[in-house]
């Protein structure tokens, strides 16, 4: 189902659309909604995380600490 809204265009990007519609044999319409599904796609599945969530740029803290305190292996 479609939903009709009421745009306001500023008359240089009107123009621009216009002639773009024209020159590639389509509407105004069809180049707005081509513009917003390329830049807001659906939404689906994401990406696999294929590295590390978190990249590291320091020194590895114990691997096995015997320290009770969490807060030390994150400070």
């Amino acid at each position: 189902m479609a939903v009709r809204i009421n745009l306001d265009i500023p008359e240089p990007l009107h123009e621009d659309l216009r002639r773009r519609a024209e020159s590639s044999g389509t509407s105004i319409e069809s180049l707005i909604v081509q513009a917003l599904e390329e830049t807001y796609p659906a939404k689906g599945r994401g990406r696999r995380v294929t590295g590390p969530v978190v990249k590291l740029g320091g020194k590895l803290g114990p691997r096995f600490p015997t320290a009770e305190n969490p807060h030390d292996l994150i400070f």
